[in-house]
């Protein structure tokens, strides 16, 4: 199965708190561009989204939605924010696909947790680092062989971005 780790879209840097930090125009457009990269990896299905409570974490997922398959479950998750504790939630979030078994799973969250989740789902990963919109997907196995880093993209300048 696959597990798709993004960093949500470039934010504002002024807002009354962190979470209320909106996306700006630029965030929106590439966030919209890598949905649509990961779209052609997903094989038109779309099991399980989370979502950090964030509102650039929320704008992100609003703004790849209209690129991507309605997903089966989409919630928003609490313990995803920045200061979230990655061994945690990768153990919710492995309790949850042995539950579930979905095919395809989408985490939307932050620095550093996305980070460090990543490093928590792939034995031997050191931390990988995330540009805003960045998304790394992991061949997860519940049990079994180890898991894997398939790939890390980022969003490519508007200007090289018509080559397909």
């Amino acid at each position: 199965m696959r597990i798709f780790i993004m960093r949500h879209g470039e934010a504002q840097h002024f807002a009354p708190s962190d979470a209320e930090r909106p996306l700006t125009a630029q965030g929106k457009s590439y966030s919209r561009q890598m949905a649509k990269q990961l779209a052609s990896h997903l094989d038109g299905q779309l099991d399980l989204v989370w979502v950090s409570p964030y509102l650039r974490a929320q704008q992100t997922w609003q703004a790849m939605s209209e690129e991507l398959p309605v997903p089966k479950t989409l919630m928003t998750i609490d313990d995803i924010t920045p200061y979230g504790d990655a061994a945690q939630v990768a153990d919710y979030l492995k309790a949850v696909i042995e539950l579930e078994k979905p095919e395809t799973v989408l985490v939307v969250s932050h620095l550093p947790l996305v980070g460090y989740l990543s490093a928590e789902l792939v034995p031997g990963l050191q931390p990988l680092m995330f540009r805003t919109s960045s998304i790394a997907a992991v061949d997860f196995h519940p049990e079994g062989e180890p898991s894997a880093l398939l790939w890390q993209e980022n969003p490519v300048e508007a200007v090289q971005s018509n080559h397909h």
